[in-house]
This record gives structure tokens, C-alpha cells and sequence, in this order.
């Protein structure tokens, strides 16, 4: 299996367990929390697949992501009471998910012809558009729009793919490093509290 593949499977497992931590969180019932681990997995890939055109989307093609999408719930489910004494697990599925599917969402826009820019712009949204609807369904402020470093970390690691596929490296290394790069930018900037800068309104003086 070509690692591309590997990766947006591997995306759609932790984006499930993401989602399934976050319905037992909110005590859902056993089809609420499936639900809410569906729609973390395929909501950016899908969202992603009808932007380039790529119709039916990727998971209605090849049930392989139904079934990962389906253990990973229930690993999930049987691990859960390990998994939600451990504070940092839903922010680590997160993290992952959003480092494997930037870059899954950066290569399709290529295969698609489209400008690098939109390419990035491309992969930021296929890695958090899944997590925007785990968050709206659980009744939370979506993660991207708080001032953590979220959306920025896909946009890094997605220009620094795009400039090492010119420096003609094997691509499935380039896959792998700028992974990494994603995750580790978005762990550092948690561990070090870096974010960006919040935007308001001044209060009016009558």
C-alpha cells in the first residue's frame, strides 16, 4: 500500500478516536458517539473530495474507511476508561489527525491541477473541517477559531511540502517529515502556550 494511502487511513483512525473520546465526553449514547467519530474522520476528507471535484468522495468508494473508522471507535470504547483518565489523549488524536491529513489534502489538490496556494489552503481545510463539526455537535467552540496554534500549523507544514517536493527528495520521506512537522509545531506550541493574538471589538463609549 503506498504510503499516501497509509497516512489518509491512519488520519481517518486517530480523527475517529478523536471523535468517539469527545461523544463519551458528553455521556452520548453508543450511536451518538459513532456518529460524531463518522463525522470527525470523513468530514474534511469529504468536504476536501467535493471541492476538487473528486465524486463519489473517497470513503464512499473503498469501505476500507468504514471499517477503520468502526475499530477505531470501538478501540475507543473498550479502552475508554484508560483513555479519558489521560487528559492529553483527545488533544493527541487531534494533533495527529490534523498533521496526516494536511498533507494528504495538500497532494490531492496537486493531482488536481490547482495553484499551490489553494493547495494549502486545500490541506488546512481537509485537516480541520473534521474537527469543526466534532466540536459544533458536542456544543464546544471549535478548536480553529480559539487562539491556539491550529490551522497555522497546517499552513506551515503545508508550504514546507510543497518546498521539498522541489528539492526532489523521495516524496513518501517528504510525506513522513512534514507529518511530523505539523504535529510537532502544534505540541510545541501547547507545551510553550504560543498563540495568536485575539481579535475584538472596542468597547463603545456613549
Amino acid at each position: 500500500m503506498a504510503i499516501f494511502s497509509i497516512l489518509d487511513l491512519a488520519g481517518t483512525a486517530v480523527f475517529a478516536m478523536s471523535g468517539a473520546l469527545a461523544g463519551m465526553q458528553k455521556r452520548f449514547d453508543p450511536f451518538g458517539v459513532m456518529i460524531i467519530a463518522l463525522v470527525t474522520a470523513i468530514g474534511g476528507g469529504t468536504l476536501r473530495d467535493i471541492l476538487i471535484g473528486r465524486l463519489p468522495v473517497g470513503w464512499m468508494q473503498d469501505m476500507s474507511y468504514l471499517y477503520v473508522i468502526l475499530a477505531a471507535a470501538m478501540a475507543a470504547f473498550v479502552f475508554r476508561s484508560r483513555l479519558l483518565r489521560l487528559r492529553k489523549t483527545f488533544f493527541l488524536f487531534d494533533t495527529l489527525g490534523l498533521g496526516l491529513f494536511t498533507i494528504t489534502g495538500v497532494e490531492l489538490g496537486l493531482q488536481a491541477g490547482l495553484h499551490p496556494i489553494i493547495c494549502i489552503l486545500l490541506g488546512t481545510m481537509s485537516a480541520s473541517f473534521g474537527g469543526v463539526l466534532r466540536d459544533v455537535l458536542s456544543n464546544e467552540v471549535p478548536v480553529i477559531f480559539q487562539k491556539e496554534i491550529y490551522a497555522s500549523a497546517s499552513i506551515a507544514g503545508g508550504t514546507v511540502f510543497l518546498l521539498l517536493l522541489e528539492t526532489g527528495w523521495d516524496q513518501d520521506i517528504i510525506y513522513i517529515l512534514t507529518s511530523l512537522l505539523v504535529i510537532v509545531i502544534r505540541l510545541l506550541a501547547v507545551k510553550f502556550q504560543w498563540s495568536l493574538p485575539r481579535m475584538y471589538l472596542p468597547e463603545r463609549k456613549d
